[in-house]
């Protein structure tokens, strides 16, 4: 490049100099900052991704235990009584690697079962010598009320992953994991038990699948050969949520035609994963 063509340095060092001057008064509140660092997006100083997590942990500062919480009527639970025959099942089915124990009722829980714990028992044999009493953990307790930034901290200390959410009479609220706080910050967490992303449906057994939140319409009919509409929304987001009337949170579910959708995974600004189940065809009644 000729030195004609090129950029003086004293015109690059103005310039420079008046970017900076555009920072040099401090936010003097978050809505303030979050401008900003979208500012600093705009002139690519900043990635998307990093906004997103940054506004995240702006928003764990700002969020409770009771806003992202799994509700006592929606948690996956075993009864302490029950024979490992009768919950084994639910464990398989529910591919949790953590549940709730319970005693006389879902408000009162004992401790947590680990799925894990359950593998010496596999056999027939091993099942006959099952005692619930050999494998509940404790559980850990937390408020309502507690900031999800304070949880991490104490999830992060205590080496913890789930904890029971008691409301103020002491009986179980809800649970929530350590994944639902950081899938605040940095968005879906997947795991082993998520699929490809060219896959959007995955069949887990004869009448149920696991399928992305964002699914089109179109590639659900064609899947399942029904015809639902999408004229009023394009993906089983949209289906699922006005059905609803709401934001899911995870663990609700609705029943459209012979389908059941469950919330599997959500965070507070979108779903990312439903749980279907295809429903036995109702008999007729006759006339």
């Amino acid at each position: 490049m000729s030195d004609t063509k090129r950029a003086k340095p004293g015109r690059v060092r103005r310039w420079i100099g008046h970017r900076l001057a555009s920072f040099s008064r401090p936010p003097e509140n978050k809505e303030q900052l979050i401008q900003l660092l979208r500012d600093l997006r705009r002139r690519s100083l900043l990635d998307s991704d990093a906004l997103s997590m940054i506004e995240g942990v702006l928003q764990v500062s700002e969020l409770q235990v009771r806003d992202i919480m799994i509700p006592r009527a929606h948690m996956t639970v075993i009864d302490r009584d029950d024979p490992i025959d009768v919950f084994l099942p639910v464990v398989i089915e529910s591919a949790h690697s953590r549940f709730p124990v319970i005693g006389h009722d879902r408000g009162e829980v004992v401790g947590l079962l680990l799925a894990k714990d359950l593998l010496v028992y596999s056999s027939a044999a091993g099942r006959k010598q099952f005692k619930m009493g050999d494998v509940l953990r404790a559980a850990a307790f937390v408020p309502e009320s507690k900031r999800l930034n304070v949880l991490l901290k104490d999830f992060r200390t205590s080496r913890n992953h789930m904890a029971i959410v008691v409301d103020e009479f002491g009986a179980a609220a809800g649970l929530v994991t350590i994944e639902d706080v950081l899938e605040q910050i940095v968005g879906e967490i997947e795991d082993e038990y998520d699929f490809d992303e060219d896959a959007p449906i995955l069949k887990l057994g004869d009448r149920n699948f696991t399928a992305k939140a964002h699914t089109t319409i179109e590639e659900f009919n064609e899947y399942f050969g029904t015809d639902f509409s999408d004229r009023e929304y394009d993906t089983l987001s949209g289906l699922v949520t006005s059905a609803l009337g709401h934001l899911p949170k995870r663990g609700e579910t609705v029943e459209l035609r012979q389908f059941r959708f469950k919330v599997q995974r959500a965070d507070s600004r979108r779903i990312h994963l439903l749980n279907i189940r295809l429903l036995p065809e109702k008999p007729v009644a006759e006339q």
